[in-house]
């Protein structure tokens, strides 16, 4: 299932704004590819994390 206009997972519920959309946007990729949704779910938010975090190096250079 698809999530859009704000409707994502439960487990995204208290995550920043920022790592819930990036999130979703993954994990929406990863359903398009075939991924089933529990492991769409979880790697979303784990790729959201580890791209923000990267960002997040990359601002301090």
């Amino acid at each position: 299932m698809p999530w859009y206009n704000g409707d994502y997972p439960p487990s995204y519920k208290n995550q920043p704004v920022n790592i819930r959309e990036k999130a979703t946007e993954i994990a929406n990729a990863l359903l398009e590819e075939g991924a089933e949704e529990g492991i769409a779910i979880a790697t979303g938010l784990k790729k959201a994390r580890e791209h923000f975090k990267k960002v997040k190096e990359e601002n301090r250079k």
